[in-house]
């Protein structure tokens, strides 16, 4: 049984993404989950199994959260970016995505925090730069006002 699931994981990411490209986001975000939790459940739970390479994995986490993005779900987004970040911590694009979403919410410092890991991790992230600007001098707008 395990070994078939493993034999799956590939087969799931692939359709996964075929359907996140043809934005049909409710099949891709199920396809995302399962590739998840078959991950999971292959490695009992703790770190991605020999199966499943950190990278799809975090991958995966990170097209889940752009979906939860996609419909408003701000908090669950953050929440798959989170994982993905877990999973592969050199993976610069959920920083990016959930440094988004922090300064949406007015999250200023944390969202310094992301886009400053990116440009660590990819200095030539030409959106974290503008974004990393922007959330400086947004900052620096809201404290200068004074209610």
């Amino acid at each position: 049984m395990e070994r078939e699931r493993g034999r799956r994981h590939p087969e799931l990411l692939r359709a996964a993404h075929a359907r996140f490209r043809e934005q049909q986001f409710e099949a891709a975000e199920a396809l995302y989950s399962r590739f998840i939790e078959d991950c999971a459940c292959a490695a009992g739970g703790s770190a991605p199994s020999s199966e499943c390479a950190a990278r799809d994995l975090a991958t995966a986490f990170n097209n889940r959260g752009q979906i939860k993005y996609l419909r408003v779900d701000f908090y669950e987004a953050m929440d798959d970016y989170t994982s993905a970040i877990r999973t592969q911590p050199d993976f610069e694009i959920p920083y990016y995505n959930r440094g988004l979403i922090l300064y949406r919410l007015g999250h200023f410092d944390e969202a310094l925090k992301d886009f400053k890991m990116v440009l660590d991790l990819n200095p030539g992230f030409e959106d974290a730069s503008l974004s990393l600007k922007q959330t400086i001098l947004d900052k620096e707008e809201k404290q200068k006002r004074t209610y």
